[in-house]
């Protein structure tokens, strides 16, 4: 589910429909700004604020999903 929402943000922000999990946000195009726009999209629709760095080091839907996953509290 988390994966999901992770590659519909990077889809609006990539303007791309078709890519991998793990393929690379800025080999897919993406750059600062529109990791910037993915880090607002992730606070707003999935509630978790990912630092900036995290983001740039975690570069792939699977890897960025995998660490929300990680820091979700669970109920």
């Amino acid at each position: 589910m988390i994966a999901s929402k992770i590659r519909a943000i990077w889809a609006t922000a990539l303007n791309l429909e078709e890519f991998s999990d793990s393929d690379n946000f800025f080999s897919l195009g993406g750059n600062s700004l529109s990791m910037t726009k993915v880090q607002r999209d992730i606070q707003s629709k999935i509630g978790i604020t990912v630092p900036m760095d995290l983001l740039f080091r975690k570069a792939t839907v699977t890897s960025i999903s995998m660490h929300i996953i990680e820091i979700l509290p669970t109920e």
